[in-house]
């Protein structure tokens, strides 16, 4: 999962970004409207964290204008506003959600898990295809009733796949995903992950699409 979070307070962000972290979930952390902007529409981006106070925007007007340029990225509000007419005004704007601060972190990450998990169709956090089982609360994937041990990154790639089965993922997005915009990438660094998830769970489930990008195939 690929996390933009637009947040010009360094001390909240950095407690949101080490959380997300923890939990495997890839974060890109901007400060200001114009660089949410740019991730937003140029990134595999799963769900943003969006601040109405920002320096150079008001967070309402940047949504205002994804939505009316048709960009669906799922936004989960966090405002510090207290007037009841700020969080109606962004729901109708088409925020998904909102979170006033405080708030706790445990269910900030309840609600990113359920945002996304609607956005995809799914009911729970847990998605399973035949004997194939992934948790995103434990994050344990199993196969045939057995724990599967998977790097960071692996598991990481697998949920991706699993969210979006029977689709060709490109390589750039499937990058996005695992990497945010890191710049120090090595080049087969998504091959290497393939491979070895394919040593863990058999050849079957990802397959190659030359030129493109991966699927996860649904068995029949």
């Amino acid at each position: 999962m690929f996390v933009v979070l637009v947040e010009d307070d360094p001390y909240i962000a950095e407690s949101i970004c080490a959380s997300l972290d923890f939990l495997n979930i890839s974060v890109e952390h901007v400060s200001n409207a114009r660089d949410a902007d740019y991730f937003v529409r140029h990134s595999a981006v799963d769900l943003c964290l969006l601040d109405l106070g920002l320096p150079d925007q008001d967070g309402l007007d940047l949504l205002k204008k994804w939505r009316s340029d048709q960009i669906h990225t799922p936004v989960l509000v966090l405002t510090a506003r207290l007037q009841t007419q700020q969080c109606v005004e962004a729901l109708n704007l088409g925020a998904d959600d909102y979170l006033t601060k405080p708030f706790e972190l445990d269910e900030l990450i309840a609600r990113i898990h359920a945002l996304t998990r609607r956005h995809r169709g799914f009911s729970s956090n847990v998605i399973q295809f035949e004997g194939l089982q992934l948790n995103k609360d434990t994050q344990e994937v199993s196969y045939q009733a057995q724990v599967i041990q998977l790097s960071r990154r692996e598991y990481s790639l697998l949920e991706t796949l699993m969210s979006h089965p029977n689709q060709v993922l490109k390589n750039e997005v499937l990058l996005d995903k695992l990497y945010g915009f890191q710049d120090s990438i090595e080049s087969n660094a998504l091959n290497v992950h393939i491979y070895h998830l394919r040593q863990k769970l058999g050849a079957d489930y990802i397959q190659t699409v030359r030129g493109v990008g991966y699927m996860f195939k649904v068995p029949e």
